[in-house]
């Protein structure tokens, strides 16, 4: 089996999965970076979270009641 003329076949290979890869990386990280900042314009305006600590929604849902 002649393994030298599948050379270039495999580098393009490894290289192409290689681009792929770090495109998947780059796009994670820039798409984190951006949920981040509209979270924190988000909270700068006033909008709050839901999920509170568990004491304190058992607190305000016994207040409620």
């Amino acid at each position: 089996m002649d393994t030298v003329s599948h050379t270039g076949f495999i580098v393009e290979s490894y290289a192409a999965a290689a681009v792929v890869v770090l495109g998947l990386i780059a796009w994670v990280v820039l798409d984190f970076r951006m949920q981040r900042r509209n979270l924190a314009d988000l909270e700068s305006r006033g909008v709050t979270r839901r999920s509170a600590p568990a004491g304190r929604a058992m607190q305000q849902a016994r207040e409620d009641a």
